[in-house]
């Protein structure tokens, strides 16, 4: 792992350890501009910065950077009632990829916020598969059933259990292709 993951992995087990993560606003672009602070600071120079440049991965172009606060503005504005609109405002967040670098991890932590506040639940992320995770994220924009369907199966009560927490942190970090050191060896 390169010293700025291994870094900002750190950052995100403080931001639960330190109980910051309870100060930071739910379900929001400035909660996810927040945690993306958080996780980042000092490691990037827009580290909590809505991106200026288009920007793109395998062949698919995230949101337009010319109309990304318009775009922010109503993602924020979209309802968080279920879990059905909760994924769909996730799969919307992750259109945008409003950050230059981490935004899926990012994204999780702020989803299981949100989660957590309007439905008293999280994912427990290490019964996620990796591959069947991705193609459904790589999907969701013309469908999000198959990620709603991924996500809510693997949905838990278990909202301050804190092994669950950290795995589902580092579930994350491997969603990105990043291993701990000591998995790499």
């Amino acid at each position: 792992m390169k010293n700025i993951d291994k870094k900002s992995l750190e950052n995100a087990y403080r931001l639960f350890d330190s109980g910051d993560i309870e100060s930071i606003e739910v379900g929001s672009i400035k909660g996810l501009k927040s945690i993306h602070k958080y996780l980042f600071d000092n490691l990037y120079e827009f580290a909590g910065q809505i991106r200026t440049v288009n920007i793109s991965k395998g062949g698919f172009r995230f949101a337009n950077a010319l109309y990304l606060n318009e775009i922010l503005v109503k993602i924020d504005e979209m309802p968080e009632n279920t879990t059905e609109e909760i994924i769909a405002k996730y799969v919307e967040m992750n259109i945008a990829h409003p950050f230059m670098e981490g935004n899926g991890r990012t994204m999780r932590i702020w989803l299981d916020m949100l989660l957590k506040r309007r439905l008293k639940k999280v994912v427990n992320w290490q019964f996620v598969d990796k591959t069947l995770y991705l193609q459904a994220m790589e999907r969701s924009p013309i469908n999000d059933l198959e990620i709603r369907t991924l996500l809510t199966s693997n949905l838990t009560e278990d909202i301050n259990n804190r092994e669950i927490i950290f795995k589902g942190i580092e579930q994350s970090y491997y969603y990105e292709g990043y291993e701990k050191e000591d998995d790499a060896e």
